[in-house]
């Protein structure tokens, strides 16, 4: 498959009082066409970070100091705020935040929420605006009356489809979900995820995934990158970070041991020792050392980033 993103060495720092803080440091991966990439780690490892820098909207302090981000072979990093807002913001890549009412303005009805959003981009009479925000609120399965509503009168799920609905109707190709389930019950989960497969195949959609939780990524994503202390340490495809062969990094390894398997013999849930480190002073040499429990003596003084180790199966670690 043709990548539809290429991520090239990103960096975005965030410059406080105290010092410059590393949130993404030197980050590259790629997504397919028609393909969803999960992203997973612990808080604070840059996760949604690097999902603000794909948009070109790092939250102040934050700037992106390098790098570059290719969407369909053009690099959008060189294009002012102006043109990434007209050209590019939810024309060609958006965003589905995690906190659904965070999104939705509580004094707005939905349709005027929607509408201001298709006047920014598009030239239609309030008709032909009607019946495109009709189709899409159709599509996640919400009736027209939800137009007429405030956010406070919907559901969790319902916010959370029409947060979808407005990602999706101008129709760009690469979708970001940022934890689009958490905070919702576990039936509504289903839904949500099941929503987001079928636009996938019925739309041709590209996603980024980005979730806490390895056994949703295991159902949706096609490959998966784990990021730690702002860097990616292993990006892989399901059978190879899920499948009998295992994951080949030790955090990731960790990760997984402490993820609940329904189809296995019960046992002793591991767990990661210590915090994840401060980026205003991160360790030296691989991050993850001062946690690592098959450390080696080069691990502390030595940078690793990732490589490949068979195809399409990247690795930051020395020990591979």
């Amino acid at each position: 498959m043709d990548n539809i993103l290429e991520v090239k060495d990103l960096e975005l720092h965030y410059f406080t009082q105290k010092g410059v803080v590393k949130a993404v440091d030197r980050l590259s991966f790629d997504l397919k066409k028609g393909e969803t990439l999960g992203v997973v780690g612990e808080s604070g490892c840059g996760k949604t970070t690097m999902a603000t820098a794909l948009l070109k909207m790092p939250t102040p302090p934050g700037r992106i100091v390098g790098g570059q981000i290719l969407l369909d072979g053009d690099d959008i990093m060189p294009l002012s705020e102006t043109e990434i807002r007209r050209r590019v913001r939810w024309e060609r890549i958006s965003m589905v935040f995690q906190g659904a009412m965070n999104c939705l303005t509580p004094v707005y009805t939905i349709e005027k929420q929607m509408r201001e959003t298709l006047q920014q981009h598009r030239q239609m009479d309030r008709a032909e605006a009607g019946k495109r925000m009709l189709k899409y609120l159709n599509l996640v399965g919400l009736s027209s009356d939800v137009l007429r509503r405030y956010p406070h009168e919907l559901s969790g799920g319902m916010k959370q489809r029409v947060v979808i609905a407005t990602a999706l109707f101008l129709e760009p190709k690469v979708v970001i979900c940022d934890e689009p389930t958490t905070a919702l019950d576990v039936v509504v989960q289903a839904e949500i995820i099941n929503l987001l497969k079928t636009l996938k195949e019925e739309m041709g959609l590209s996603f980024i995934f980005i979730t806490h939780d390895l056994s949703i990524e295991a159902e949706v994503s096609d490959r998966i990158m784990v990021m730690y202390a702002g860097r990616a340490v292993e990006i892989g495809t399901n059978e190879q970070i899920y499948g009998p062969q295992g994951s080949a990094h030790p955090y990731t390894q960790r990760l997984l041991g402490a993820t609940p398997r329904l189809h296995e013999e019960v046992k002793e849930l591991s767990f990661i020792p210590g915090t994840p480190p401060d980026l205003l002073d991160p360790p030296s040499g691989c991050r993850f050392h001062p946690r690592c429990p098959v450390v080696m003596e080069r691990c502390p003084h030595d940078d690793v980033w990732v490589r490949e180790i068979e195809p399409e199966h990247m690795v930051a670690c020395w020990r591979c």
